[in-house]
């Protein structure tokens, strides 16, 4: 983003923040009213909020479950981290589950006490390599001293179909693709005869208007239900605490097997602490995630996004009524078919489409998904004052297991081309071509067997004593290990590692503060990769970072009134990583040179050869780890008695030693080639600055008390050295965006051949014809390639430039009104899938509507339609490029808390609250059809749920 975006949003951000009044700070949840005193979980421990110095964001997610219904874990955290949209500042996170790696779909929402996003450097210096890209600590609930409670929430709800893409009918589809054989010279496919008999409907399995995306195959709203019981308690010698919850949901094809499709999950997690002795504790957690999925053979909505209506005259059924009765073959086939669906029709196919999706879901059989997840903790706490007040140790060790399998039934089947004939005035098959065979099958198989398992060690010696009241010491020793065997990635299916997922480092932490105003701090890690080569294996991570409540300063005090409290804080880190040491091909020994053997060599008359060893790659034993260096400075404020509260932090982040093998740049050109002796190098630098700001303002008008949160960040980034070397200066990626979005400048269509013969030649195959798109010789070299790309925008595929979340709350008397949002501005996107880049005998959609033809050459929004792939007109340029601005009103809910004087007389109940609530509402863009469609994949939902909450 360019330096005077950077201005416009930082406008934006200081109309927003006065016009909101909004509060925010960087150790609370936006939502909830906290005071000076409160805990927040950070890496390997708990910190006072008014002490922190780090940035970050921690949410009361138990006081949010009162009036925000949820399962996914990191539901809607958007609206109330700013710096947050799935990535940290630009970066993706590592997700840790009470301090393990783990993924978050392992708890659900109901389960997690809070999260807590570490977002700069010195926040997760502890953490190692691992979390050197920020992360996110989701920490459980736990037992507490009382008596036993049980707490039961059960939810159910639609799933409304936001919308569906449109795609043109037959009849709309046929003089379209006749037109676009016309443009390329060639002669129509359809005849005026079958266009009329199509669109009387009267035989539509010899003349098929398919339309996948109808009522015919889909139903009109799926429904998911869930109950979720915790059962907690406990006295001074040990408290317990257990979830249990349950899932179903089905899914919105009324097709064959896909009728059946469904998904449906149980877990169970519980823990207890301990108090063993005055000086010791002990903990145990254990959870289970059984997942399972049912599902139909076939791809319906890949099928629905690219079958075309009359797809050379292929009917997915054979209606048995309409075989010709006279021809005994035919009632032979029908007798032995083991696959007559709904007792009236055969399986269709063609010669060039012997088997489909729809035959699939209709005949072939089904498959279940089974994931079984196992995580275990244990842990002791051992307080060591008897050696030195304030001196502790404590030692955690956890094991996980998480299995996936599929259980699947298949059965092949026979298609059957069918041959009409009008015979009589009557149509009526009278043969049929065969293709492949029905099968008999009543066993089960299993099919893919992976799994993964994660051992996770942490020792750690604490020290944290006050002097004189005023003088406050915090001291760390910390080590922390984990490592994760794969066999294959559960969520992607990716093959077996050879090297284990392994950390391994030592953290040390040190601070001092003077009577909670003046702040020091000191953190680093010692880790450890095994990455390189013996000796650069090993690397230091240290952090620095000062505070000072200056709102405790007399001078301060005196002369401003408002402001209830100010911190300002600012850090130094070079954090050191290897998670960017990495290739496509290998993690590993990208240190080493290699040979290989697959060279050819051949004499100079022909008449001999053989294989030559050649070099792979060179040696760079100098191969070290990536450094993560940043500065930072916070602020965090109250002001107006406290209502309003604001914070933000300013970050510039320098990422050196990103991996080149300086094929541009640092070695001669006759290296490269098939065998070269380039090494991979720490090259490329990257940067990163931006601002992230979160606010809330809480207030009460007479009884309606509301809650105003804004929260967001401006965000920049810039590769400050790269390996490459481009003809034109303007081609240049240093000093561009990370995420800049390389594109054509398009000038409109070409009109006429004389234009075109008038323009450069543009070389991306094929014959230039008037409707195709023209693009700008930006270098005047009269050739249109690669070296006329420009940089066009941003591309939002990491963070847009602009990004933002809202949370509102309204509470009258014991009803609660919540709205959260979220948006972004300033990247662009391409309508550049399937839907809008018709190719050759692609499905036509609703797009090409607007084609050029002679007629409407002053008018058409599409290119010429062609039956060949034209790839001149399907290139990212600006014809196709969208401004991807876009504010997603999430979640809407009204909670009613049933009035406690009712449950007075009764023994078993405590209390209840009633509540309805929608998610995924609405898109407020210029683009929001598009943005609310998905292509060749099932539909987005809107959601309206009903749920009820009981405490017994």
């Amino acid at each position: 983003m360019k330096k005077k975006n950077i201005k416009a949003y930082c406008i934006l951000l200081a109309i927003s923040l006065s016009a909101l009044g909004t509060k925010a700070q960087q150790s609370i949840d936006s939502l909830q009213k906290q005071n000076k005193d409160s805990v927040i979980n950070v890496a390997f421990g708990k910190v006072a909020s008014r002490d922190v110095l780090s940035a970050f964001t921690s949410v009361n997610v138990v006081e949010l479950m009162k009036k925000s219904y949820g399962v996914n874990s990191l539901d809607n955290l958007q609206s109330f981290v700013g710096g947050y949209n799935g990535n940290i500042w630009g970066q993706a996170p590592l997700i840790l589950v009470d301090g393990i790696p783990r993924r978050a779909s392992d708890v659900t929402m109901s389960a997690v006490q809070s999260i807590t996003v570490l977002k700069d450097a010195s926040s997760v210096a502890l953490y190692g390599s691992r979390a050197s890209k920020g992360a996110i600590l989701i920490t459980t609930k736990r037992g507490a001293i009382k008596p036993l409670s049980i707490d039961v929430r059960a939810n159910t709800g639609l799933l409304v179909p936001k919308r569906y893409a449109s795609y043109l009918n037959a009849n709309e589809y046929m003089p379209l693709y006749n037109e676009a054989l016309r443009n390329d010279g060639l002669p129509e496919r359809f005849t005026s005869e079958e266009m009329y008999n199509t669109s009387l409907g009267t035989n539509p399995f010899r003349y098929p208007d398919l339309n996948l995306l109808s009522s015919e195959f889909l139903k009109k709203t799926t429904f998911r239900s869930d109950v979720f019981t915790e059962i907690s308690g406990g006295t001074e010698d040990a408290t317990y605490y257990s979830n249990i919850g349950f899932g179903y949901n089905n899914n919105l094809l009324k097709l064959g097997e896909a009728k059946n499709n469904n998904d449906l999950n149980l877990n169970i997690r519980a823990n207890v602490d301990m108090k063993v002795t005055k000086w010791l504790k002990a903990t145990t957690d254990a959870a289970i995630v059984v997942d399972n999925n049912y599902s139909a053979r076939g791809n319906f909505f890949g099928a629905a996004a690219s079958l075309r209506p009359n797809d050379d005259w292929f009917s997915y059924l054979v209606p048995i009524d309409k075989l010709d009765l006279t021809n005994p073959s035919l009632q032979n086939i029908v007798d032995n078919s083991n696959q007559i669906i709904d007792g009236k029709y055969l399986l269709g196919g063609l010669s060039s489409r012997q088997t489909n999706d729809l035959s699939q879901i209709l005949a072939s059989g089904y498959i279940k998904n089974k994931q079984r997840s196992f995580m275990f903790n244990v842990g002791a706490e051992a307080d060591l004052a008897g050696i030195t007040e304030g001196l502790s140790f404590s030692t955690r060790f956890s094991l996980d297991y998480t299995s996936r399998y599929t259980v699947g039934y298949s059965v092949g089947y026979a298609t059957y081309q069918p041959n009409w004939e009008t015979i009589d005035g009557n149509e009526v098959i009278t043969s049929l071509q065969q293709f492949g065979n029905d099968g008999v099958s009543t066993n089960e198989f299993i099919g893919t067997s992976l799994y993964n398992q994660t051992i996770s060690l942490n020792p750690q010696l604490n020290y944290k004593r006050t002097f004189n009241q005023k003088h406050n010491f915090t001291g760390a020793l910390i080590g922390w290990g984990y490592m994760t065997q794969v066999s294959s990635d559960p969520d992607t299916d990716a093959g077996s590692d050879y090297h284990q997922i392994r950390n391994t480092n030592i953290g040390i932490q040190g601070g001092y503060n003077f009577n909670h105003k003046y702040y020091a701090d000191f953190t680093g890690s010692v880790i450890h990769s095994a990455k390189f080569r013996k000796g650069n294996r090993s690397a230091f991570s240290p952090t620095g970072t000062l505070g000072w409540r200056i709102s405790e300063e007399d001078f301060f005090k005196n002369s401003i009134s408002f402001i209830d409290d100010l911190k300002l804080t600012a850090t130094y880190s070079s954090i050191k990583q290897d998670l960017d040491i990495t290739t496509a091909a290998s993690d590993y020994y990208l240190h080493q040179g290699n040979w290989r053997n697959d060279a050819w060599y051949q004499w100079r008359d022909g008449v001999a050869g053989g294989f030559a060893v050649i070099s792979g790659r060179g040696d760079n034993p100098n191969l070290t780890f990536v450094d993560r260096k940043e500065f930072r400075v916070g602020l965090d404020a109250t002001l107006l008695k406290k209502s309003l509260s604001l914070n933000a932090n300013y970050f510039r982040q320098n990422i050196n030693g990103l991996l080149s093998q300086g094929l541009a740049t640092v070695y001669p050109s006759y290296l490269t080639g098939n065998g070269d002796f380039q090494p991979w190098l720490n090259f490329n630098n990257d940067m990163r600055t931006g601002i992230d700001f979160s606010a809330n303002f809480n207030q009460k008008v007479g009884q309606i008390s509301y809650s105003l949160g804004f929260v967001g960040m401006v965000y920049n980034s810039e590769a400050t050295k790269r390996d490459e070397v481009f003809q034109d200066d303007y081609q240049y990626r240093v000093g561009k965006e990370l995420n800049a979005s390389w594109g054509y400048v398009a000038q409109g269509f070409f009109q006429d051949q004389a234009e075109i013969d008038a323009h450069a030649r543009q070389t991306f195959g094929g014959a230039l014809k008037p409707g195709d798109i023209k693009y700008q010789d930006q270098n005047n070299d009269m050739i249109i390639d690669n070296r006329d790309q420009v940089q066009l925008g941003t591309n939002s595929g990491g963070v847009s430039p602009f990004t933002y979340g809202l949370n509102l709350t309204l509470k009258w008397k014991n009803l609660t009104f919540l709205a959260l949002g979220s948006g972004q501005m300033g990247a662009i996107e391409y309508k550049n899938n399937a839907y809008f880049w018709v190719r050759g005998a692609s499905k036509y959609s609703d797009a090409v509507l607007g084609r050029w033809t002679p007629e409407t050459a002053s008018t058409a929004t599409y290119p010429r339609l062609s039956t060949n792939s034209l790839n001149n007109n399907f290139q990212n340029s600006t014809f196709w490029s969208y401004k991807n601005n876009r504010f997603n009103l999430t979640r809407v809910q009204f909670t009613y808390d049933v009035n406690q004087a009712v449950f007075k007389s009764a023994s078993f109940i405590q209390g209840m609250s009633i509540y309805a609530n929608g998610d995924n509402l609405l898109v407020v863009s210029k683009e929001r059809e598009m943005m609310e469609t998905n292509f060749g994949s099932a539909p987005q939902n809107r959601f309206y749920n009903l749920g009820i909450k009981a405490t017994f």
